[in-house]
């Protein structure tokens, strides 16, 4: 079975577009809602990969319309493929359905596995980068060492209350127990 996803993002953008163009490409029910791509939730499309079954075909008009990223489609695009199911997608004329779609489908997918691990590599060299000049990431400490000093003697020493020592010293209960 042939089954069509259409998405807008906003209540005055109109389907009909979509829903004419997966009709013409021969999609026998079509899924359609109002929904943000970056929004998790969409129930329309949780749907019809509910119904999905072994042999259909997923068609969207573009891939946008399906995934909020390469990320995301290529995530969708996988759990179709778990279940048996092929996806086609009219503009970028993908549909791995057929071979050639396939090869087509997989070079974007290496292409998004290469970015990421390029991104991950620059990440680490700017780290290391910063580092070596002394600098370190992430949060400044909620306290200073004498600050610590403090904590940790009223804490231990006078066993004064925890969110007592957290009040004075303008931080979390459990910046406290860690002191």
């Amino acid at each position: 079975m042939i089954l069509g996803y259409a998405r807008v993002s906003t209540e005055d953008q109109k389907l009909d577009a979509q829903t004419d163009a997966l009709t013409a490409a021969g999609a026998e029910r079509i899924f359609a809602e109002r929904s943000s791509g970056s929004v998790r939730n969409r129930p329309e499309l949780d749907r019809l990969l509910d119904q999905l079954r072994a042999g259909d075909v997923i068609v969207v008009t573009k891939y946008d319309r399906l995934a909020r990223s390469l990320r995301n489609l290529l995530e969708i695009v996988e759990a179709i493929a778990e279940r048996g199911a092929g996806f086609r997608s009219l503009a970028e004329d993908i549909d791995t359905t057929t071979p050639a779609g396939r090869l087509i489908f997989h070079v974007f997918a290496s292409i998004a596995q290469f970015e990421r691990e390029r991104i991950s590599e620059r990440t680490r060299e700017g780290l290391a980068a910063a580092k070596k000049r002394g600098r370190t990431g992430g949060r400044p400490p909620a306290l200073t060492e004498d600050q610590k000093i403090e904590v940790r003697r009223m804490r231990d020493v006078e066993r004064r209350p925890l969110p007592d020592i957290a009040a004075l010293f303008r931080v979390s209960t459990k910046t406290v127990r860690r002191a």
